[in-house]
């Protein structure tokens, strides 16, 4: 064998090695950093250090199930795929296209814009704390009973994204870049919707909020009835109103929905060790008063049980970053936090349905007849729970990088 061809051989050789070694790196180990700004070591999602005001009692809010616990991994796939356009049905929406982070995960508009451009049917609610929800039930008419179910949901919707779970399983399967991050997380690099259900769920459930000046309150005092040296005047008096303290005769006011399981009656009293006062959703849909009776196109719960002494009864949304989260209601019919306090002040209908809580003594609908002051104190208190840090943080924001 001549010296020419050995040396052919030779590079041959090496050539064929060196186009399975890229290959491999390829298929096995490429970063795909010209697709995704990912960390090397994942943010920390998983080992949260919650204030003190999140008791063990806050904390058995908790609705994580014990086959999807949140890992640094698993967050940062449910990252991915929640900025993935390619979750639609023609490639143009994203889960993040209704759920923006400067706004708190919610929609700025009325009603958010589909893949075809039609209009979703309610107003899309932020995601702060959705892991404490105890109701653990989700959407307004908490038709969808765990975190798990909701996520894929809205992806098979025909006017939201107009994907079937088939669909979407072999769109994904043929994307490289999930390779690894599929792999990280479940062993193995076949995509399934069980996988892009659990994972996205993790992203949605790791966001927590508790950096507002809310929190810095509530830490200094550990009970909501004391004035917060880092509030203003009227941040203190509307925070009296919101629970009840200045109206006694409103059982309650606004916390009896929106800081459940802590007692505002009893603040003349020590509150009960472990009280919640942090976690600012409802428990259960509630009707407030927004229609005068249900012959109106949307009776929430009502309709998706099919009892009608539920209609126009809607989930009672977390306040926090409520000062980003507008409009409001569930079809985003009031604009700004000022018309939603008027509502309650002096809007409440008689709708044959009306929440208890929502009534007066003699059956009427329950009005705050609040001042312009003790309105614009209520207002500025529900603006202290702003969490800016959640809002900008970038462990939440969108990883791609075009």
């Amino acid at each position: 064998m001549t010296f020419q061809k050995s040396l052919s051989i030779l590079c041959l050789t090496f050539l064929f090695i060196a186009c399975n070694s890229d290959d491999n790196s390829e298929i096995a180990g490429d970063d795909y950093s010209d697709i995704y700004n990912l960390p090397n070591t994942p943010y920390n999602y998983s080992d949260i250090n919650f204030p003190d005001t999140f008791t063990d009692y806050v904390i058995g809010f908790d609705n994580t199930p014990t086959d999807n616990p949140i890992t640094d991994d698993g967050v940062t796939l449910g990252r991915v795929l929640f900025y993935d356009v390619n979750m639609s049905a023609n490639n143009t929406v994203s889960c993040a296209s209704c759920h923006i982070q400067e706004f708190g995960f919610s929609d700025n508009k009325i009603k958010s814009e589909g893949f075809e451009g039609g209009h979703t049917f309610r107003n899309s609610m932020g995601f702060a704390n959705a892991g404490f929800y105890g109701a653990e039930s989700f959407f307004w008419d908490h038709r969808a009973e765990t975190l798990e179910v909701q996520v894929l949901m809205p992806l098979q919707d025909e006017v939201e994204m107009g994907m079937t779970l088939e669909g979407l399983e072999t769109k994904l399967n043929a994307l490289d870049y999930y390779n690894p991050l599929f792999e990280n997380v479940f062993g193995s690099t076949q995509i399934t919707s069980d996988k892009i259900s659990k994972a996205l769920a993790q992203f949605v459930r790791s966001i927590y909020s508790f950096n507002t000046r809310y929190d810095e309150g509530i830490e200094a005092t550990n009970n909501i009835f004391m004035d917060f040296p880092n509030f203003t005047a009227e941040e203190n008096i509307g925070k009296d109103i919101f629970n009840g303290k200045l109206t006694p005769g409103a059982i309650g006011t606004c916390a009896t929905c929106h800081l459940p399981n802590t007692s505002p009656l009893i603040f003349e009293l020590p509150l009960p060790d472990g009280a919640n006062q942090v976690v600012f959703s409802g428990a259960e849909p509630d009707n407030i008063g927004l229609d005068i009776d249900d012959n109106v196109e949307d009776n929430g719960y009502g309709t998706f049980l099919g009892v009608s002494s539920f209609n126009g009864h809607f989930k009672t949304p977390s306040l926090r970053n409520i000062e980003v989260t507008g409009p409001y209601m569930h079809d985003g019919r009031l604009e700004t936090l000022e018309d939603v306090v008027e509502h309650y002040s002096t809007e409440v209908l008689a709708h044959p349905y009306l929440s208890a809580h929502m009534k007066d003594g003699n059956g009427d609908p329950r009005h705050l007849d609040l001042t312009p002051e003790e309105s614009d104190a209520l207002v500025a208190f529900m603006k202290t729970l702003t969490d800016h840090e959640l809002n900008t943080d970038i462990k939440y924001s969108n990883p791609f990088l075009d």
